[in-house]
């Protein structure tokens, strides 16, 4: 059976509320067995008997009162202690607000922005392995609540209020998130992945997102790109220049580069591509995708556009 993901952390934050579960869950099974054993004992010492005559009436000792008012007390003030300085060491403080990345939670997909370079990408959001990121957190339209397990804690995004977290893997990999607050229809399919990278393949990453799409001459690719502009697809999506404006849908121009579609509901394949734009009610029943009744060889078109190096 493999170990649950929280309960492997990968970054410092993750670590520090892990290690702060286990102390309290030792501290809680020590007071739960011997609340038990006392529990038992009194049971099988005291138990009544037919012969028995009436209890020895007791009033109360000061010195035990005394115990079982400052043994609680110190066993709160220590877990007070280890939470407020884990807090500390996972929690972003007030001064340092300028953040790495901005992370916004849409119905129901996610949306990165990197101010410092003006990369924008959806679902999949890229840092560097091994360096300590602010992340900026916000909410389009729902309260939603962005969760990585293995990178840190859960942190709430509500619209209006932003909210600050750390984000840091220490090693490279891929870890998996999702939206830990039930914000409507496809809720369950909000999910995104963390991609830690060396930093030099960061910076490659972050390169070649901002290489524009190369523009098809002819063949499907040429048509798809003319259905793109004459249908609804531009009043949402952002091919190109999607930094200059706010996203209302996922922005597409390396949609090939991705492994997902939909926010984690299908695999980032040409054929689920198409099988997405003909039907996206069908896969993701209440997402805000219109079907625009398109026909096979308008959704390849479209597909051979959107994902011309997967063709």
């Amino acid at each position: 059976m493999s170990i649950v993901p929280v309960f492997s952390p990968a970054s410092p934050q993750a670590k520090v509320i892990v290690d702060l579960f286990y102390i309290v869950l030792g501290v809680c099974a020590v007071i739960l067995t011997i609340v038990t054993g006392l529990i038992t004992w009194s049971l099988l010492r005291f138990r009544g008997r037919a012969d028995s005559p009436e209890p020895r009436q007791t009033f109360g000792s000061v010195p035990v009162e005394v115990a079982w008012t400052l043994i609680p007390l110190l066993v709160v003030i220590c877990l007070f202690v280890l939470t407020a300085r884990a807090m500390n060491q996972s929690d972003p403080l007030p001064a340092q607000l300028r953040a790495d990345l901005v992370i916004t939670g849409h119905q129901w997909w996610w949306e990165a922005r990197y101010p410092n370079s003006g990369v924008v990408a959806a679902n999949e959001i890229h840092i560097p392995a091994g360096a300590r990121w602010l992340v900026r957190l916000e909410a389009a339209d729902v309260i939603h609540d962005f969760w990585a397990p293995r990178l840190g804690r859960k942190m709430d995004m509500i619209p209006g209020h932003p909210n600050y977290i750390w984000l840091e893997a220490q090693r490279p990999g891929t870890y998996s998130g999702a939206c830990a607050e039930y914000c409507g229809a496809q809720h369950s399919w909000m999910r995104f992945s963390v991609i830690a990278q060396p930093p030099g393949a960061f910076e490659q990453w972050q390169q070649e997102q901002l290489r524009p799409l190369p523009t098809p001459a002819s063949g499907p690719g040429a048509q798809g790109e003319k259905l793109f502009s004459t249908l609804t697809c531009a009043n949402c999506h952002s091919v190109g220049q999607a930094a200059a404006r706010p996203s209302i849908a996922p922005d597409l121009t390396h949609l090939a580069g991705r492994q997902t579609l939909a926010g984690g509901v299908l695999e980032n394949t040409p054929a689920n591509l198409v099988r997405w734009l003909r039907s996206p009610q069908a896969i993701k029943p209440g997402s805000l995708m219109p079907n625009l009744q398109l026909t096979q060889q308008q959704a390849a078109e479209l597909a051979a556009y959107l994902e011309p190096q997967k063709q």
